[in-house]
């Protein structure tokens, strides 16, 4: 792992990293291959069971990116694992690596179960996209960081794109006319007061604020970008009907605004039943290491969200937790690690000696 946290990944910047690896899998024996997804970027897939599978391991290797930390590679004090992606998510993915290998080297090699290190969930999910558009599989492990509590459950995620313009002119001249900033500010109360008084289950993140700018000027246009998490059971064409009035009822008003709206991404949450096969087996592994079985609901997007959309029923669990991640220190338990490694292992032995078929 320290190897992995010593290589930057940001999304769309992965290659150096899916290189190591595929060496490092190949140096093991493992049948690995590189999935392209773009031209200069690919998935690593090792299939155990060929094209087919009744599980895949999903991790991915994209962090976000280091902005201006100062040292974003790998250290260790004591059980804690420092670096970028540490808990988001190259602990898990170290973790699934390492189980597959282990049963490899023991000579377990027929085994319904595919190993996927993918890239760009922290963007665009177009790693998790090739990869169901090529391989099959009806159930999924996505190793997003849980504490290892096995999530059958996964918020639903929009994104908003909002744009107000109003008239560029001389920064002195500012008193009168449209202003494309105040404009936005005013959106963005109206918006978020909704979301509180109306949707407080809804958790909403205003990501990205920004002007055209340019200098001593009333800035022309102003762009904001919003991420919405909803809960697995929120209606969210209604969450989203609703936004969409609000923003008409603001162009349409007396003092209409000039403004755009984009629902660029809408992903829809969902909720497993705590059975089936794949649930049973993890749930046998979970009870012989003596951990107690307590399911939830992953609070984020994921590739597990796509994952459902393309057919499958993914379970999110792996180490380290959503407080950790995304955030100059970000950290990961090496014991967790660890535990994940055994339950993958676990849960894996379980599919080929045939208890979940």
């Amino acid at each position: 792992m320290a190897a992995m946290l010593d290589i930057y990944s940001p999304s769309g910047k992965e290659e150096d990293l899916c290189g190591y690896l595929q060496g490092w899998l190949k140096r093991r024996g493992l049948p690995v291959v590189r999935q392209e997804v773009d031209e200069e970027r690919g998935n690593l897939v090792v299939a155990l069971g060929g094209e087919e599978a009744e599980l895949a391991l999903i991790g991915h290797l994209d962090t976000v990116s280091a902005h201006e930390l100062e040292d974003f590679g790998y250290s260790q004090e004591g059980d804690r694992v420092w670096g970028l992606g540490s808990a988001d998510m190259k602990g898990g993915c170290a973790a699934m690596i390492e189980a597959v290998v282990s049963l490899w080297e023991q000579g377990v090699r027929e085994l319904p179960l595919t190993l996927a290190l993918v890239v760009g969930e922290e963007e665009a999910g177009d790693g998790a996209e090739a990869l169901v558009g090529e391989y099959r599989f009806p159930w999924a492990v996505v190793g997003e960081p849980t504490r290892l509590e096995p999530c059958l459950h996964n918020y639903g995620y929009m994104e908003l794109k909002l744009v107000t313009r109003g008239e560029r002119r001389h920064a002195s001249l500012a008193g009168g006319g449209r202003k494309a900033v105040e404009d936005m500010l005013r959106l963005l109360l109206t918006l978020t007061a909704h979301l509180q008084n109306r949707r407080p289950e809804v958790i909403y993140n205003i990501r990205d604020l920004f002007s055209s700018g340019g200098g001593f000027v009333v800035p022309e246009e102003c762009e904001a970008w919003l991420d919405l998490h909803l809960p697995p059971n929120s209606p969210a064409g209604e969450v989203a009907v609703e936004i969409e009035e609000l923003v008409a009822a603001e162009k349409n008003s007396d003092d209409g605004l000039n403004l755009r709206l984009d629902f660029e991404t809408v992903q829809a949450g969902y909720e497993l039943p705590p059975r089936g096969p794949v649930v049973e087996a993890l749930q046998k592994a979970v009870s012989q290491m003596g951990r107690p079985w307590l399911p939830g609901a992953f609070r984020s997007h994921s590739d597990a969200n796509q994952l459902w959309a393309a057919g499958v029923k993914p379970i999110i669990l792996g180490p380290g937790s959503l407080e950790a991640a995304h955030r100059p220190q970000e950290w990961v338990s090496f014991s967790q690690v660890a535990t994940a490694s055994e339950l993958y292992y676990r849960l894996a032995l379980a599919l080929s000696q045939g208890q979940a078929s």
